[in-house]
Parts: C-alpha cells; structure tokens; sequence
C-alpha cells in the first residue's frame, strides 16, 4: 500500500497565517506543511488540504482517480479547494465498515474527541491507522487482528498518550512506522521536532512524500538508557518525562522523599504529579538497584543529585573526619554499585540529574565536597548511557 502526505500539517498549517512566532518564523522549505491529507494507491483520500490537486501533482500523483473521499474531524482552517469531478467528502460512522471499489476497505474507530479515526485495509492486506489531530482510541482494549498496524499516522507530539494506548494494546509493535502528522506550531521545526518525534519512537517526512506500508528500516531505534542533566528550572525533568510519555505503564521514581513542614518542597512534587500521565506509577525511594536489577516497564529516575545527597547523609560525607576515616570508599562502593546497575539494567531508564559545577564555588568543604562527588556520578553514569542531554534555558542539547 502507498501512501502519498500531500500535506502533514495542523489544520491552519504551518506557518500559521499571520502568526509572529518564532515556530512559524522557522517554518519554511521543507518544515512548510499544509493541513495534513493522505491519498492511499491513488484511489483513497482521507482529509483536504489546500489545493489537493496541486499538492499531489506537486508529488507527482494524480487525485482523477480518487473513489472516496473521507474527513476524519472538523475542518477548522483555512477554506481548501474540493475539486469537481472527485466524490463528495463523508464522515464513515464509529464502528462501520466501508468498502471502496478500489479494494480497500475502511473502518471507522471511536474517538475520546469530536473526529473519527480510520484502519484502512489494502487488498494485498497491508493495515495502517490514520488518527485526526488531537484526538486517541476510545474503548480500545486489545489490538486488531490480525496485529499491529504496519503504520500508524496521529498527533504524536499533541496527544502522546494516544500513541501509548495504542502500544498498550499491541495495536503498535516494535515494527510499526509511526509518522507524525498534525504537526503545528507548538514544537519548533527542524531538528528539535525530529528530535522529539525520535524519542517517541516516531518520525515525520515533507509534505508530498510517498512511503510504503510495511517498510521497516526508516522506525527510528529508541535509547534504552538515557541521562538527562540541567541547572535548577532549566526544564530538564520535563525533558525526560517527555521523552517517556508516548509509552504506558512507565515507573517514576522519586528520590527526593518528604520533607515535613516545608510547603514550598510540598507545592513542587504536587505539581510534579499532576503533570505526569495519570497511567504512571509513582514509587518514592533511593534504592535503585534493586528496581533496576529486575525486568519491568519504562523508568524515570529524578533525580541523582537528591539520590547522592541520601547516600552521603547514610555514610557521614558531610563531616570531614568521617570522610576521611571511610566515609569517601563507602560513598565510592554506593555509587559504583549504582552504576554497575545502569550498565546491567534490561529496562529502558530515563535519569536526571542536575549539573552544579558550572556555578559558583561553594563556600564550604562539604559544599564542594558534594559539587565534586556528583560532577563524578554524572560522568559515570553518562558513559553508560546511550543518549545524554544538556537542557540549558528549556532547549534540550544532544551531547551523546
């Protein structure tokens, strides 16, 4: 089954009309895109964008032989252009089943938003999924027969959590080609948005692009471990919890306990939790290796700083005369028990971390002793990691 992107864009399209953003600044040759529109063998088009007719010809298609024509939400852009002769535009009911006298045929999914999504079916049997913007599965509880879809096409970046049920249910494997698509303004183009689609094991291509249902090598391959460092408010945990947010059942760990009486500390992990997916589970701990020595879902650890400030209170690092007299080896048998447990750990692991060295000195032995212990854990943990990030004012810089 071939599948043409006449446009990949949001609906009002990217740039957006008149809008000043830096986004839409950026927008330009191939991070151009008109509303997303999909024209399947040449026979089947989901959705309009902008002079259709011109878009697939610009592709080195034609749309004249075009048998249906299906919108899967709204239109709330700007007017397009329905060419005359082709079939006029419907939306197939939740549930139905259509079938297109070219030999597809078509099934129309419910939705947890206004819009409808399609499964489309070749003859030769290929699958693929075709979501509208802002929109996921609703009631989907185990995955299509006959398995995962060989492409899934949704609002990735705009509704992760779409993508995560879809995982969920086995509906997309290891070998699907998911393509973002809806894309808007919210993300700057460019490499941050290949960056962000990558990490949630998507991709995205230019408008008028032709791919093949099916083709595997293109599925971007997923770090298993991954560190992510920043100063304070730098944006680094929202960072890694973006990076794990496309998939379910994901464990956070929380290093940093309570603290009791400190309603400022109190206010933070609230607002920590609320901003995570509801599906997420939450474990309040600094044993690590023990989490990370058995098989399980996705984990986020945030963070190392608070899980070696726990380690030096439990070996005295913070007194000068326990330090020397042991305290420095048993902090060096912790850590490098931790690390040995990132190099060993089969799970995918999302750590953060926050990076003091770059700041003033601190006043104190044990202020520096604690600036110098953690630039040495981040070094070390970093080497075991396949992908590192530098987040620096709320842009994440690839350092590995």
């Amino acid at each position: 089954m071939e599948l043409t992107l006449l446009g990949t864009g949001a609906p009002e399209g990217l740039p957006r009309p008149d809008c000043p953003c830096a986004a839409c600044a950026c927008a330009v040759g191939d991070e151009a895109r008109a509303a997303t529109s999909l024209l399947v063998d040449g026979a089947l088009l989901l959705d309009l964008t902008p002079g259709p007719a011109f878009a697939a010809a610009r592709a080195g298609r034609s749309i004249a032989g075009v048998r249906q024509v299906l919108l899967s939400h709204p239109h709330d852009g700007p007017a397009v252009e329905f060419p005359a002769g082709l079939p006029a535009p419907v939306r197939v009911p939740d549930g139905r089943e259509l079938s297109v006298i070219s030999g597809h045929r078509v099934r129309a999914m419910a939705l947890d938003a206004p819009g409808t999504g399609y499964e489309v079916t070749a003859p030769d049997g290929e699958r693929l999924l075709y979501l509208p913007p802002g929109a996921a599965p609703a009631g989907l509880s185990q995955a299509p027969r006959p398995g995962p879809y060989g492409m899934v096409l949704l609002d990735v970046l705009g509704r992760p959590d779409a993508l995560a049920r879809l995982r969920e249910t086995g509906a997309a494997g290891p070998t699907t080609d998911v393509i973002g698509v809806h894309l808007d303004h919210d993300v700057p183009p460019g490499r941050e948005l290949h960056r962000r689609l990558a990490a949630a094991g998507a991709r995205t291509v230019p408008d008028g692009t032709t791919l093949v249902v099916g083709d595997y090598h293109a599925v971007p391959d997923l770090p298993r471990r991954t560190l992510v460092v920043g100063g304070a408010r730098s944006g680094k945990s929202v960072e890694a919890e973006r990076r794990l947010e496309s998939f379910p059942e994901v464990l956070y760990v929380a290093t940093s306990g309570a603290r009791e009486g400190d309603q400022d500390w109190a206010a933070r992990v609230a607002h920590h939790r609320e901003r995570r997916p509801g599906s997420w589970r939450t474990a309040e701990t600094c044993d690590l290796v023990p989490l990370l020595s058995v098989d399980g879902p996705p984990m986020l650890i945030d963070c190392l700083a608070l899980w070696l400030t726990d380690a030096m209170d439990s070996v005295g690092a913070w007194d000068d005369a326990t330090w020397a007299n042991g305290g420095e080896e048993a902090l060096a048998g912790r850590t490098a028990a931790l690390v040995a447990a990132i190099r060993a750990t089969r799970r995918t692991v999302v750590l953060v971390s926050n990076e003091v060295g770059s700041g003033v000195v601190p006043a104190t032995a044990s202020g520096r002793r604690f600036r110098d212990e953690l630039g040495r854990l981040n070094a070390a943990v970093g080497d075991e990691c396949e992908h590192v990030l530098l987040v620096v004012a709320g842009q994440a810089l690839p350092l590995r």
